[in-house]
């Protein structure tokens, strides 16, 4: 007599919270990403940007809530990155037509087109490198190409100068405001490395962590007294951070070769 055939245990109708809460995080950076859409189109552009550089800061703490709280999810992963596109490609681009690309007319549109198209080829191309095998332990201390939260913030960033009026710089005109968002978004999409600021993680030293907390304490009140002129520097510092990235990959890939 043959042995009964077991049956797969019928999924259980109960999901724990800490499964809920990285997804309603998630849900809360795409409220916030669309309604910075819903500020750029009614002229109220300070919170516009504060909202679409919130949802940056929900997307970079949503996993991190997860794998504190054990709540990974495929499900998570999968609504990470619908709002990845709709935080930092939808609102950068329509915001930023909004301000000074719709002076161009289809030019600026094509220009705010191109740019999404290049954060979901970054996205796209993220996921599948997550399945890469055998991948060094050092490479993930890079990103593949300017990742979207930090490409939604370099994006915007003719409108920081455009409020800028502590700092002497020049104007950007519609057209090349355009073009240098055409020009992110092959950032986003290209394979330059760059820093993935995964090394955040790492314990510091004990003699440097008052400078560190006193470093963060700094940025936030620069932030909060002079708002357009700490995003603007922010945004000319990680673009000199680039170089730096590249030489450092190059170095590794030529000791991990030797």
């Amino acid at each position: 007599m043959s042995d009964p055939v077991e049956t797969p245990p019928a999924p259980t109708s109960r999901i724990p919270f800490r499964q809920i809460l990285p997804n309603i995080v998630t849900i809360l950076s795409i409220c916030a990403g669309v309604t910075g859409i819903r500020f750029g189109f009614e002229g109220r552009f300070e919170l516009a940007v504060g909202l679409v550089l919130g949802a940056a800061f929900l997307d970079g703490i949503d996993g991190r809530i997860a794998r504190l709280v054990n709540g990974q999810s495929r499900f998570g992963a999968e609504m990470d990155s619908l709002a990845d596109i709709v935080n930092f490609g939808v609102a950068p681009a329509l915001l930023l037509y909004a301000y000074t690309l719709h002076d161009v007319g289809s030019f600026g549109w094509i220009c705010a087109l191109l740019y999404i198209s290049g954060c979901a080829l970054r996205l796209a191309r993220f996921n599948t490198m997550l399945d890469e095998p055998n991948k060094p332990a050092w490479k993930s201390a890079y990103f593949t190409g300017v990742p979207s939260p930090a490409g939604a913030g370099l994006a915007l960033f003719p409108v920081y100068l455009g409020f800028t009026s502590n700092l002497e710089f020049p104007d950007i005109t519609p057209a090349a405001a355009a073009i240098y968002l055409v020009v992110v978004g092959v950032l986003m999409a290209s394979h330059i490395p760059t820093y993935s600021g995964k090394t955040i993680g790492i314990p510091l030293r004990r003699e440097y962590v008052a400078p560190a907390v006193l470093f963060v304490v700094l940025y936030i009140g620069l932030l909060l007294s002079f708002f357009w002129e700490t995003l603007t520097v922010s945004a000319i510092v990680y673009y000199a951070t680039i170089p730096f990235s590249i030489r450092s990959y190059r170095n590794q890939t030529r000791r991990t070769a030797a």
